[in-house]
């Protein structure tokens, strides 16, 4: 009884999918840059929240709850693949919330 041997000359490729990041389309300071948005959100915040939140999937409610606002600006950082930290986020939904409403408002418009 003879045995065959087989010779293994190649080894298996494996592709790898290229994960890009990206950065914000406007800086947080730009709010003047979209008129409409930004008078939303100086005059009725609570609309232009309600309105990311939706359209961003999300309920309409949830910019009531606490903290909500930092995870928005978090989930669509991960959809849009924009660097940045949950620690940023929050620092930015603290310290000045409307412009970061602002630009993630203009975010979702550029984007979508």
């Amino acid at each position: 009884m003879a045995f065959q041997s087989t010779v293994i000359t190649t080894q298996p490729q494996v592709s790898v999918s290229q994960y890009t990041v990206s950065d914000w389309t406007t800086n947080l300071g730009d709010c003047c840059d979209d008129c409409g948005i930004c008078m939303c959100a100086t005059c009725v915040p609570c609309i232009l929240a309600c309105r990311v939140a939706q359209d961003h999937g999300e309920s309409c409610c949830l910019p009531c709850l606490p903290g909500a606002m930092v995870a928005l600006r978090t989930s669509m950082r991960h959809k849009y693949r924009i660097e940045g930290s949950v620690c940023n986020d929050s620092m930015v939904m603290t310290c000045c919330a409307l412009c970061g409403l602002c630009q993630m408002a203009r975010e979702q418009k550029t984007r979508e």
